[in-house]
C-alpha cells in the first residue's frame, strides 16, 4: 500500500512539470532500456547498438537491463509500472507486444493499451535453420522430408514468434511439422546443434555468426524479400508461398502516461541515429534494416499487429496460463 501511494505521489509531481520543460532537460540522469529477453538474442543486440549511440547524442549512460521471464511478461511488467519520465523504455518486438496479450489469460497489464509507442527502429525477419550436415537443405526438401516421416522444430516457447512462424509454414505447406517448446531460443538451438531436434525458427541476428561460420545452413528467411546482407538465403516466398511474410517490427515503448513531449523528442533523436551511417552497418549485419515511424505510426502498427497475430494465436491453439 505504502508503495501504491509513493508511486501515486511521484506520478502526480512528474505529470505536474510543464511536458516541454521536462523535454528540455531530458536527459538529466542515465536512462534503462529494458530488454525483456536473455542477451545475445535480437532484442538485446538492437538495443545495445541504439543505447550506446543515445547515450552519445544524450550525454548519459544509458544503461541495458536485460529481465527475461515468461515471455518477456517480466520485463514488459517493469516498465509497465515504472514512472512515466522517460527513464524506464522498454525493448520491445511484435512478439511480445502484439501477442503477449492474446496468449497469456491472466495478465496484470494490456501490452497492446498500457504502453506508449515510442520509437520503431528496425524490421528484422526469422530464418528456418538445420545443422549444416542435414539431409535436407532447401524448403521443398523440408516440406518432402516432413510428408514422409516426422520433423521436430523447436522454438523459444509456446507462443513464440518461432512457434508461430512455424505453425503458419504448417499451414501454407500443408505438412504438420512436429513443435518442441522451449524456454528460449538459446536452448532449441542447443538442441539442433546436437541433433535432437531437426530445425529451428529463429531470428536472424540469434544465428548470424553459427551462419558465417558455416555450423548452421539457413533453408530459408520469413521475410517476403531476402535480406540484402544476407541474399544468399532465399526466403520462403520464393518456393511458391507468395503470401508468406514475416518481418517482425523492433522498436521502443515507454510507460502509457509519459508526456508527449519527451516522447516526440526520444523519437526525433531515435530517428537521427537510424540515418548514421554506423547503425545502418551495425543493424545490417544483424539482418536488420532500419525503420523509422512517428510515435502516431506506431501506434497504428502495433493496433494492427494485435488483431492480426490474435487471429495466429487462436488458429495456433497456443495458450499460457
Amino acid at each position: 500500500m505504502l508503495n501504491q501511494l509513493l508511486w501515486s505521489i511521484l506520478l502526480t509531481c512528474t505529470m505536474a512539470v510543464p511536458a516541454s520543460a521536462a523535454a528540455q532537460g531530458f536527459p538529466s540522469k542515465p536512462v534503462r532500456i529494458i530488454v525483456p529477453q536473455t542477451p545475445g538474442g535480437a532484442s538485446d543486440a538492437l538495443a545495445r547498438i541504439i543505447g550506446r549511440k543515445l547515450g552519445e547524442i544524450w550525454a548519459q549512460p544509458v544503461v541495458i537491463e536485460n529481465r527475461a521471464g515468461a515471455g518477456g511478461n517480466v520485463g514488459m511488467e517493469a516498465v509497465v509500472t515504472a514512472l512515466p519520465d522517460g527513464y524506464t523504455l522498454l525493448m520491445s518486438y511484435v512478439g511480445t507486444q502484439a501477442i503477449n496479450g492474446a496468449l497469456y489469460k491472466k495478465l496484470s497489464f494490456d501490452p497492446g493499451k498500457d504502453f506508449a509507442p515510442v520509437a520503431t527502429l528496425a524490421t528484422l525477419p526469422f530464418v528456418m535453420v538445420v545443422k549444416a550436415d542435414a539431409q535436407f537443405k532447401t524448403v521443398p526438401e523440408v516440406i518432402d522430408a516432413a510428408k514422409k516421416g516426422r520433423i521436430v522444430f523447436g522454438s523459444a516457447g509456446n507462443g513464440s514468434v518461432n512457434h508461430l512462424v512455424g505453425e503458419m509454414f504448417n499451414a501454407v505447406a500443408n505438412v504438420k511439422l512436429v513443435h518442441i517448446p522451449y524456454r528460449g531460443a538459446a536452448p532449441a538451438l542447443q538442441d539442433l546443434m546436437g541433433g535432437q531436434i531437426d530445425l529451428v525458427f529463429t531470428s536472424l541476428p540469434s544465428v548470424a555468426g553459427s551462419i558465417k561460420n558455416g555450423l548452421l545452413h539457413p533453408i530459408a528467411v520469413t521475410s517476403a524479400r531476402r535480406v540484402p546482407s544476407f541474399n544468399s538465403i532465399p526466403t520462403i516466398a520464393e518456393a511458391g508461398f507468395k503470401d508468406f511474410d514475416v518481418n517482425p517490427w523492433f522498436g521502443l515503448m515507454a510507460p502509457k502516461h509519459t508526456p508527449r513531449e519527451l516522447i516526440l523528442k526520444i523519437n526525433r533523436d531515435v530517428s537521427e541515429i537510424l540515418r548514421s551511417k554506423d547503425v545502418i552497418e551495425s543493424f545490417a549485419n544483424q539482418g536488420a534494416q532500419p525503420y523509422t515511424t512517428q510515435p502516431d505510426e506506431f501506434a497504428a502498427v502495433l493496433r494492427a499487429d494485435v488483431v492480426r497475430w490474435r487471429e495466429v494465436v487462436k488458429s495456433s491453439g497456443a495458450q499460457v496460463d
